[in-house]
């Protein structure tokens, strides 16, 4: 009996000690909002002859960061505002861009948004940042990891990384060699991974 009131004495200590130590850092996180008009998402797609490559607006976004570890993370992308950057033809790049937001691609008219919900952050010891959480496009929800560094500042903070997504695990069937024979696309293939470069700048 007396063995049991001491570990019970001792896992209650446990238990206050760790309900502290969550409220001490849930104090010392500060929650910054998302300045969508200095933030962008800068994307980036290969085909065997050549490139496409543009930004995304952001609609809105926050992170929490204790000093410089990142607690938590969101953000949502106008699909929408998608722009084309490499094509200085007005008419081609009218034409991707509308393909870009057609059911081959985005299906920007059904899914306005993309989002992405951090799950978790590991620090490195080269000073980044691995991110896992989850990536939300055309309504399909998908894990991503990728590295970012993080830059507080006085009133502010950055963050900053680049994820590679597979296109083909969000119905993006395009010439895409997980949906078509790769020898038969040939020279038409384009590849399935594409990079989104996140640049989050926020206030707190």
């Amino acid at each position: 009996m007396k063995l049991g009131k001491q570990f019970a004495g001792m896992l209650a200590a446990i238990l206050l000690t760790a309900s502290v130590t969550m409220a001490e850092d849930g104090k010392k996180a500060t929650t910054y909002k998302v300045d969508a008009s200095k933030s962008e998402l800068k994307w980036n797609g290969k085909k065997v002859t050549g490139e496409h490559f543009g930004v995304i607006t952001l609609k809105e976004g926050s992170f929490s960061l204790d000093g410089a570890k990142l607690t938590a993370g969101s953000f949502v992308a106008d699909m929408n505002s998608i722009v084309v950057q490499d094509i200085t033809d007005k008419e081609y790049n009218g034409k991707l861009l509308g393909h870009l937001k057609s059911d081959d691609f985005f299906s920007v008219e059904k899914h306005p948004t993309a989002t992405f919900v951090l799950t978790k952050a590991t620090p490195k010891a080269n000073g980044t940042i691995d991110v896992a959480g989850n990536l939300t496009i055309k309504g399909i929800t998908k894990p991503i990891s990728f590295p970012v560094t993080v830059s507080p500042s006085k009133d502010g903070a950055s963050v900053k990384g680049t994820m590679v997504v597979d296109r083909a695990k969000y119905d993006m069937k395009f010439r895409s060699k997980s949906f078509f024979d790769e020898a038969t696309l040939g020279d038409k293939l384009v590849y399935d991974d594409f990079t989104i470069e996140v640049n989050l700048v926020a206030k707190k």
